[in-house]
């Protein structure tokens, strides 16, 4: 195996005195894992920072070997890690796109959503410019997953209007007429997650998150798989809503 491709760090797990095993996510070949010689060294660690962009090369004699992986730096994120809001963020994409998706095969679309968004988190003053494209990439990475949510028509009505709720049970979206009597047992369905236009405030977020992590949480990381990736995500929740109960007037 040879692949040489653009990519997102993603996971640095230790391997050994001084190595590190790599998690990334490649432009063509989706996550790819290889082991990195003084991937814990000085020189090294700033490289392997996760969100950072490197050119990676992986090479392995047969297709179920560890492949040997080489790096170079193109672009550093390294920088996030100094935001209250963006560094547990980058800590949570990261790593639950380094925990679910399947080595050797190819998301197309999650690259460039992942890359994006990191694009946009470096630039943006105003966090709440990105977190809605964070829930977005949680809805993504769902459907890429085999998990993904219908929210085309209401599952009762079959209106494609005033869509107001997720339900938990079939995953598909509810009218507000149609759930209203319900409403304490569905999921919110936020405008921005529909395509509505304009920027996205704390509640609108705060519901995304709300209903992207229940669908996370039951399909992806229940207890028996990968739960312990859930307290980033607390984390990253928690900070969010301090941050938006300091922004009220």
């Amino acid at each position: 195996m040879h692949l040489t491709d653009e990519a997102i760090v993603c996971a640095v797990l230790p391997h050994g005195e001084h190595g590190a095993v790599v998690r990334l996510l490649t432009r063509s070949a989706g996550l790819a894992a290889g082991y990195v010689r003084g991937g814990r060294s000085r020189r090294m660690r700033p490289i392997l920072h996760p969100g950072n962009l490197v050119q990676a090369e992986l090479r392995a004699r047969v297709e179920d070997q560890l492949a040997a992986l080489t790096v170079e730096l193109l672009h550093s994120r390294a920088g996030l890690a100094m935001d209250r809001l963006a560094a547990p963020a980058v800590e949570w994409l990261c790593g639950l796109t380094a925990a679910t998706l399947s080595e050797g095969a190819a998301y197309p679309q999650l690259y460039p959503a992942l890359g994006g968004l990191l694009d946009v988190m470096e630039h943006s003053d105003d966090a709440r410019q990105w977190m809605a494209g964070l829930v977005r990439y949680e809805l993504l990475l769902l459907g890429q997953l085999g998990f993904g949510l219908d929210l085309s028509e209401c599952a009762a009505t079959g209106r494609r209007d005033d869509l107001a709720y997720v339900s938990p049970k079939s995953s598909r979206a509810v009218s507000r007429e149609a759930g209203l009597p319900y409403a304490d047992r569905l999921l919110p369905l936020p405008g921005f997650l529909l395509g509505a236009p304009g920027p996205s405030d704390w509640p609108d977020i705060a519901a995304g998150l709300r209903t992207t992590g229940y669908f996370l949480q039951r399909d992806v990381l229940n207890a028996g798989r990968r739960g312990d990736m859930l307290a980033a995500r607390e984390r990253l929740v928690s900070r969010i809503a301090r941050t938006a109960t300091a922004d009220q007037p």
